[in-house]
């Protein structure tokens, strides 16, 4: 059996919610030994959102978001927890935690501190803003991130509701997460070469608006601006699921030749002849015309007619899915990101697997999510601790 590529990592977790924890799962999927520290009675706070099945504090963002990882209650604020942090810190790669700036001193669990534990350590804080600037320390959610990077304003600039919006996922989660994991990995490569620890600093704030920015910044990005933010095509409201004869689709004919191809199938040819649409330059530029012509033609047809047509030609297309049709799809079953498998405690349930491919490492089912202080004594054992 081929080794998990991160066996033989460390890390210890104190993060909660999302954020921190999807940085760690990604670790945990890869094969690092994380143990995640719940100091209190409830753990978590993800182990509370959605219903549990059968046990408290077992609910469906838990199971999801935890897998791989081994579960620790101790009581930090006595000398026994605090002794058992400490050792764990002292044979640990890697502490990942979202504590805000000033509580992390208070709680002895700065830098220099964890630093004086193990020289080598890679101490990444999840943080909601970075700490040089006039909000660290403030407390961040998705909502106040989605709201502060100007997600929250997008969807206004697409159909024209005024009312600012959230995404409807943890988007502003999830993004920083993966900023969090790729950070991560690129200590460690830095230690390997080195033999030297760091601080690793991960702001929401600034990992959101970057993300953002990179195409909305747009024709602002130049010095004097010669053109407002917002990428055109995406906020384009012409450019969105269309419907057909009984549902929706998603055509996406991007290249000049695919366009061309589209319109002769759809019997619309003859509009490459009109003012605006006769040359590359102008189709691009009037694309928003073409887009009302392509909704116009679609209901004449089913969305599988559509598909069958346009796979034939070569353009890029999709049926609009439903969450839960995700489930059924058959290429994500055919990839394997979904396995049926049984919990200890909660019974049957949908794994949804880790949906990057190795050639150097097996797909290996990790662990389930566990129950709340589930390894204590075995992490205590290994310690060197009474149990």
């Amino acid at each position: 059996m081929k080794p998990s590529l991160l066996s033989g990592l460390r890390v210890v977790d104190m993060t909660t919610v999302i954020f921190g924890p999807y940085c760690t799962q990604i670790l945990a999927d890869l094969g690092a030994d994380v143990i995640k520290i719940e100091p209190d009675a409830i753990g978590d706070a993800s182990r509370n959102i959605g219903k549990s099945a059968k046990t408290p504090y077992m609910g469906p963002l838990h199971i999801r978001l935890n897998r791989g990882k081994r579960s620790v209650v101790w009581d930090l604020k006595s000398s026994e927890g605090r002794d058992a942090l400490e050792r764990l810190l002292a044979t640990s790669d890697i502490l990942i935690h979202n504590i805000r700036p000033d509580a992390v001193e208070r709680a002895r669990l700065g830098y220099e501190t964890v630093r004086a534990l193990r020289p080598d350590i890679i101490y990444v804080h999840c943080t909601g803003f970075d700490t040089s600037g006039p909000s660290s320390g403030l407390p961040a959610y998705d909502d106040i991130i989605q709201a502060s990077s100007g997600a929250a304003s997008l969807l206004p600039r697409v159909d024209g509701n005024p009312a600012p919006r959230f995404l409807p996922m943890a988007f502003a989660d999830k993004v920083s997460g993966l900023h969090a994991a790729y950070a991560t990995m690129a200590a460690v490569i830095h230690r390997l070469r080195t033999a030297e620890g760091q601080l690793v600093e991960v702001p929401m704030l600034e990992a959101i608006a970057s993300f953002n920015l990179l195409e909305h910044l747009y024709e602002r990005t130049f010095d004097p601006p010669i053109g407002p933010t917002g990428y055109a095509r995406q906020l384009d409201p012409t450019r969105q699921p269309m419907r057909t004869k009984d549902g929706y689709i998603v055509i996406a004919p991007y290249q000049d030749g695919r366009w061309l191809r589209f319109l002769e199938l759809a019997g619309l040819s003859q509009v490459t002849q009109e003012p605006g649409l006769t040359t590359l330059m102008e189709r691009r530029a009037n694309a928003d015309r073409l887009y009302r012509y392509m909704a116009q033609v679609l209901p004449e047809k089913t969305t599988d007619e559509w598909l069958a047509l346009l796979a034939e030609n070569n353009i890029p297309a999709s049926r609009v899915n439903t969450i839960d049709d995700l489930l059924d799809d058959p290429q994500l079953n055919a990839s394997g990101l979904f396995t049926q498998r049984e919990h200890p405690t909660e019974g049957r349930y949908t794994e949804v697997g880790q949906p990057v491919r190795f050639s150097a490492a097996e797909k290996t089912a990790p662990r389930h999510a566990p129950t709340l202080g589930e390894h204590t004594q075995e992490v205590n054992r290994e310690l060197g601790l009474g149990e």
